[in-house]
Protein backbone atom coordinates (compact mmCIF):
# COMPACT_ATOMS: atom_id res chain seq x y z
CA UNK A 1 0.00 0.00 0.00
CA UNK A 2 2.85 2.39 0.87
CA UNK A 3 4.51 1.71 -2.48
CA UNK A 4 1.22 2.32 -4.29
CA UNK A 5 0.80 5.67 -2.54
CA UNK A 6 4.34 6.67 -3.52
CA UNK A 7 3.66 5.81 -7.17
CA UNK A 8 0.36 7.72 -7.15
CA UNK A 9 2.04 10.70 -5.50
CA UNK A 10 4.84 10.72 -8.08
CA UNK A 11 2.35 10.46 -10.96
CA UNK A 12 0.26 13.33 -9.58
CA UNK A 13 3.35 15.51 -9.14
CA UNK A 14 4.43 14.79 -12.72
CA UNK A 15 1.00 15.69 -14.10
CA UNK A 16 0.87 18.94 -12.12
CA UNK A 17 4.39 19.83 -13.29
CA UNK A 18 3.50 19.34 -16.97
CA UNK A 19 0.30 21.34 -16.46
CA UNK A 20 2.14 24.21 -14.77
CA UNK A 21 4.83 24.38 -17.44
CA UNK A 22 2.22 24.37 -20.21
CA UNK A 23 0.56 27.44 -18.71
CA UNK A 24 3.88 29.29 -18.95
CA UNK A 25 3.53 29.30 -22.74
CA UNK A 26 1.78 32.27 -24.34
CA UNK A 27 -1.86 31.58 -25.18
CA UNK A 28 -3.63 32.47 -28.41
CA UNK A 29 -3.70 36.11 -27.35
CA UNK A 30 -0.25 36.07 -25.78
CA UNK A 31 1.72 39.27 -25.39
CA UNK A 32 5.05 39.99 -27.01
CA UNK A 33 8.21 38.94 -25.18
CA UNK A 34 9.77 41.79 -23.20
CA UNK A 35 12.44 43.46 -25.29
CA UNK A 36 15.53 45.14 -23.87
CA UNK A 37 15.28 48.91 -24.34
CA UNK A 38 18.07 50.41 -26.44
CA UNK A 39 19.37 53.75 -25.16
CA UNK A 40 20.69 55.51 -28.27
CA UNK A 41 22.16 58.30 -26.19
CA UNK A 42 24.46 55.93 -24.33
CA UNK A 43 25.17 53.65 -27.29
CA UNK A 44 28.78 53.27 -28.38
CA UNK A 45 30.26 51.01 -31.02
CA UNK A 46 31.71 48.78 -28.28
CA UNK A 47 28.33 48.38 -26.61
CA UNK A 48 26.68 47.84 -30.02
CA UNK A 49 29.16 45.04 -30.78
CA UNK A 50 28.54 43.56 -27.32
CA UNK A 51 24.82 43.62 -28.06
CA UNK A 52 25.52 41.79 -31.31
CA UNK A 53 27.41 39.05 -29.50
CA UNK A 54 24.60 38.71 -26.96
CA UNK A 55 22.06 38.39 -29.77
CA UNK A 56 24.24 35.94 -31.68
CA UNK A 57 24.54 33.62 -28.70
CA UNK A 58 21.02 34.19 -27.40
CA UNK A 59 17.90 35.52 -29.09
CA UNK A 60 19.27 34.99 -32.60
CA UNK A 61 19.87 31.27 -31.84
CA UNK A 62 22.85 31.40 -34.25
CA UNK A 63 24.97 28.96 -32.25
CA UNK A 64 22.24 26.35 -32.62
CA UNK A 65 23.64 25.49 -36.07
CA UNK A 66 26.76 27.60 -36.46
CA UNK A 67 28.97 25.49 -34.23
CA UNK A 68 31.62 22.78 -34.53
CA UNK A 69 29.09 20.01 -35.20
CA UNK A 70 29.18 20.51 -38.98
CA UNK A 71 25.55 21.51 -39.55
CA UNK A 72 26.56 25.00 -40.73
CA UNK A 73 29.81 26.94 -41.01
CA UNK A 74 31.30 27.59 -37.56
CA UNK A 75 31.41 31.38 -37.81
CA UNK A 76 33.10 31.83 -34.43
CA UNK A 77 36.03 29.74 -35.65
CA UNK A 78 36.28 31.45 -39.04
CA UNK A 79 37.51 34.85 -40.11
CA UNK A 80 34.12 35.98 -41.38
CA UNK A 81 35.48 38.81 -43.53
CA UNK A 82 37.92 36.60 -45.43
CA UNK A 83 35.33 33.86 -45.86
CA UNK A 84 32.70 36.38 -47.03
CA UNK A 85 35.04 37.73 -49.71
CA UNK A 86 35.55 34.18 -51.00
CA UNK A 87 31.79 33.62 -51.10
CA UNK A 88 31.26 36.85 -53.04
CA UNK A 89 33.84 35.70 -55.59
CA UNK A 90 32.24 32.27 -55.96
CA UNK A 91 30.75 31.76 -59.43
CA UNK A 92 27.63 30.30 -57.74
CA UNK A 93 26.93 33.55 -55.92
CA UNK A 94 23.95 35.33 -57.48
CA UNK A 95 23.10 37.77 -54.70
CA UNK A 96 23.20 41.55 -54.76
CA UNK A 97 25.74 42.22 -51.99
CA UNK A 98 28.78 44.25 -52.99
CA UNK A 99 30.80 44.03 -49.79
CA UNK A 100 31.28 41.96 -46.64
CA UNK A 101 28.72 43.87 -44.61
CA UNK A 102 26.10 43.42 -47.31
CA UNK A 103 26.92 39.74 -47.72
CA UNK A 104 26.59 38.96 -44.01
CA UNK A 105 23.29 40.83 -43.76
CA UNK A 106 21.96 39.20 -46.94
CA UNK A 107 22.88 35.73 -45.70
CA UNK A 108 20.74 36.30 -42.60
CA UNK A 109 17.61 37.72 -44.20
CA UNK A 110 17.67 35.71 -47.45
CA UNK A 111 19.67 32.53 -46.72
CA UNK A 112 18.48 30.77 -49.88
CA UNK A 113 20.09 33.29 -52.20
CA UNK A 114 23.48 31.61 -51.76
CA UNK A 115 23.98 28.29 -49.97
CA UNK A 116 27.53 27.35 -49.07
CA UNK A 117 28.51 24.10 -50.81
CA UNK A 118 27.78 21.12 -48.59
CA UNK A 119 25.42 22.96 -46.24
CA UNK A 120 22.14 22.91 -48.16
CA UNK A 121 19.10 20.80 -47.40
CA UNK A 122 19.58 17.22 -48.45
CA UNK A 123 18.44 16.66 -52.02
CA UNK A 124 18.42 20.38 -52.87
CA UNK A 125 21.86 20.34 -54.50
CA UNK A 126 22.77 23.26 -52.24
CA UNK A 127 20.02 25.46 -53.63
CA UNK A 128 17.95 25.55 -50.44
CA UNK A 129 19.23 26.47 -47.00
CA UNK A 130 17.97 24.88 -43.77
CA UNK A 131 18.41 28.27 -42.10
CA UNK A 132 15.28 30.40 -41.58
CA UNK A 133 15.30 34.12 -42.42
CA UNK A 134 16.09 35.67 -39.07
CA UNK A 135 13.96 38.76 -39.65
CA UNK A 136 10.93 36.47 -39.84
CA UNK A 137 9.26 34.25 -37.20
CA UNK A 138 10.32 32.46 -35.11
CA UNK A 139 13.56 34.46 -34.60
CA UNK A 140 12.24 37.78 -35.93
CA UNK A 141 15.19 40.11 -35.27
CA UNK A 142 14.82 43.82 -36.00
CA UNK A 143 17.04 45.65 -38.49
CA UNK A 144 19.00 47.17 -35.60
CA UNK A 145 19.55 43.74 -34.04
CA UNK A 146 20.72 42.34 -37.37
CA UNK A 147 23.17 45.24 -37.75
CA UNK A 148 24.49 44.55 -34.25
CA UNK A 149 25.23 40.94 -35.18
CA UNK A 150 26.94 42.06 -38.40
CA UNK A 151 29.10 44.43 -36.33
CA UNK A 152 30.00 41.64 -33.92
CA UNK A 153 30.98 39.24 -36.72
CA UNK A 154 33.15 41.92 -38.34
CA UNK A 155 34.82 42.92 -35.08
CA UNK A 156 35.52 39.50 -33.55
CA UNK A 157 38.41 38.84 -35.96
CA UNK A 158 39.88 42.33 -35.67
CA UNK A 159 38.41 43.55 -38.94
CA UNK A 160 37.02 47.03 -39.50
CA UNK A 161 33.37 47.45 -38.51
CA UNK A 162 31.57 49.16 -41.37
CA UNK A 163 28.12 49.12 -39.77
CA UNK A 164 27.00 52.53 -38.52
CA UNK A 165 25.36 53.06 -35.16
CA UNK A 166 21.55 53.33 -35.35
CA UNK A 167 20.03 56.78 -35.04
CA UNK A 168 16.50 55.52 -34.53
CA UNK A 169 15.02 52.41 -33.00
CA UNK A 170 12.33 50.59 -35.01
CA UNK A 171 8.90 50.82 -33.44
CA UNK A 172 8.09 47.62 -31.59
CA UNK A 173 5.40 45.53 -33.17
CA UNK A 174 2.71 43.95 -31.06
CA UNK A 175 3.08 40.21 -31.39
CA UNK A 176 -0.24 38.56 -32.19
CA UNK A 177 -1.12 35.29 -33.91
CA UNK A 178 -1.54 37.33 -37.09
CA UNK A 179 1.84 39.09 -36.93
CA UNK A 180 3.56 35.85 -35.96
CA UNK A 181 1.90 34.03 -38.82
CA UNK A 182 0.20 31.36 -36.73
CA UNK A 183 0.86 27.97 -38.32
CA UNK A 184 -2.23 26.24 -39.66
CA UNK A 185 -0.88 22.68 -39.75
CA UNK A 186 1.79 20.55 -38.01
CA UNK A 187 3.94 20.66 -41.13
CA UNK A 188 3.69 24.44 -41.21
CA UNK A 189 4.55 24.69 -37.52
CA UNK A 190 7.57 22.41 -37.91
CA UNK A 191 8.78 24.53 -40.82
CA UNK A 192 8.09 27.81 -38.99
CA UNK A 193 10.24 26.82 -36.03
CA UNK A 194 12.94 25.31 -38.25
CA UNK A 195 12.83 21.91 -36.52
CA UNK A 196 14.46 20.30 -39.55
CA UNK A 197 17.60 22.40 -39.01
CA UNK A 198 18.62 19.92 -36.33
CA UNK A 199 16.19 17.00 -36.55
CA UNK A 200 15.35 14.45 -39.23
CA UNK A 201 11.67 15.10 -39.90
CA UNK A 202 9.29 15.52 -42.84
CA UNK A 203 11.73 14.12 -45.37
CA UNK A 204 14.77 16.11 -44.23
CA UNK A 205 17.77 14.57 -42.50
CA UNK A 206 20.00 15.99 -39.80
CA UNK A 207 22.08 14.28 -37.13
CA UNK A 208 22.44 17.36 -34.90
CA UNK A 209 19.41 16.37 -32.81
CA UNK A 210 17.39 13.17 -32.23
CA UNK A 211 15.51 11.69 -35.20
CA UNK A 212 11.85 12.72 -35.00
CA UNK A 213 10.59 10.37 -37.71
CA UNK A 214 10.08 7.62 -35.12
CA UNK A 215 9.85 9.71 -31.95
CA UNK A 216 6.45 8.19 -31.15
CA UNK A 217 8.21 4.88 -30.57
CA UNK A 218 10.32 6.40 -27.79
CA UNK A 219 8.30 9.15 -26.14
CA UNK A 220 4.65 9.72 -25.28
CA UNK A 221 2.82 13.02 -25.85
CA UNK A 222 3.66 14.43 -22.41
CA UNK A 223 7.35 13.67 -22.85
CA UNK A 224 7.41 15.21 -26.34
CA UNK A 225 5.68 18.32 -25.01
CA UNK A 226 8.12 18.62 -22.10
CA UNK A 227 11.12 18.22 -24.45
CA UNK A 228 9.89 21.23 -26.44
CA UNK A 229 8.96 23.63 -23.63
CA UNK A 230 11.80 22.65 -21.27
CA UNK A 231 14.45 21.42 -23.74
CA UNK A 232 17.33 21.33 -21.27
CA UNK A 233 15.51 19.44 -18.53
CA UNK A 234 16.37 16.08 -20.11
CA UNK A 235 19.12 15.88 -22.74
CA UNK A 236 19.06 12.89 -25.09
CA UNK A 237 22.23 10.87 -24.72
CA UNK A 238 24.86 11.75 -27.29
CA UNK A 239 23.40 15.13 -28.24
CA UNK A 240 24.48 18.64 -27.17
CA UNK A 241 22.15 20.87 -25.08
CA UNK A 242 21.63 23.45 -27.82
CA UNK A 243 17.89 23.39 -28.48
CA UNK A 244 16.47 26.92 -28.02
CA UNK A 245 13.61 27.78 -25.68
CA UNK A 246 10.48 28.43 -27.75
CA UNK A 247 8.22 29.13 -24.76
CA UNK A 248 8.07 32.86 -25.53
CA UNK A 249 7.49 32.39 -29.28
CA UNK A 250 5.39 29.28 -29.78
CA UNK A 251 1.65 29.54 -29.39
CA UNK A 252 -0.09 26.74 -27.51
CA UNK A 253 -2.06 25.78 -30.63
CA UNK A 254 1.21 25.35 -32.53
CA UNK A 255 2.78 23.40 -29.69
CA UNK A 256 -0.15 20.99 -29.55
CA UNK A 257 -0.16 20.51 -33.33
CA UNK A 258 3.53 19.55 -33.23
CA UNK A 259 3.10 17.29 -30.21
CA UNK A 260 0.13 15.53 -31.78
CA UNK A 261 1.91 15.07 -35.10
CA UNK A 262 5.15 13.75 -33.59
CA UNK A 263 3.36 11.40 -31.20
CA UNK A 264 1.76 9.74 -34.26
CA UNK A 265 5.09 8.96 -35.90
CA UNK A 266 4.93 5.49 -34.39
CA UNK A 267 1.65 4.88 -36.26
CA UNK A 268 3.16 6.29 -39.45
CA UNK A 269 6.07 3.89 -39.22
CA UNK A 270 3.81 0.92 -38.51
CA UNK A 271 1.54 1.76 -41.44
CA UNK A 272 4.47 1.85 -43.81
CA UNK A 273 3.86 5.40 -45.03
CA UNK A 274 6.53 8.04 -45.27
CA UNK A 275 6.98 10.60 -42.49
CA UNK A 276 4.58 13.48 -42.92
CA UNK A 277 2.14 11.55 -45.14
CA UNK A 278 -0.14 10.16 -42.45
CA UNK A 279 -3.70 11.45 -42.43
CA UNK A 280 -4.85 12.69 -39.06
CA UNK A 281 -8.11 10.87 -38.48
CA UNK A 282 -8.38 11.79 -34.81
CA UNK A 283 -9.37 15.21 -33.54
CA UNK A 284 -6.31 17.22 -32.56
CA UNK A 285 -6.05 18.44 -28.97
Amino acid sequence: MRMLLKILGFSLTLILTFTAVTYVLPQMKGEAPIEKALDLGALTMDSFIALGEELYRGKGTCTLCHNNLGRAPDLLALNVEKVSLKRLADSRYQGSAKDVEGYIRESMVDPNIYVVAGFGKKGSNDTESPMPAIDQPPVQLSSVEIDAIVAFLQDKDGNTVTVTLPTTVPESTTVTPETLGLAQSPEEAIAKFACSACHSVLGTESAVGPNLNDIGDRLNSDQIRASIITPNAVIAEGYPPIMPDFSAKMMVAELEMIVYFLSKQKAIKANGTKPGEAKQTEAQP
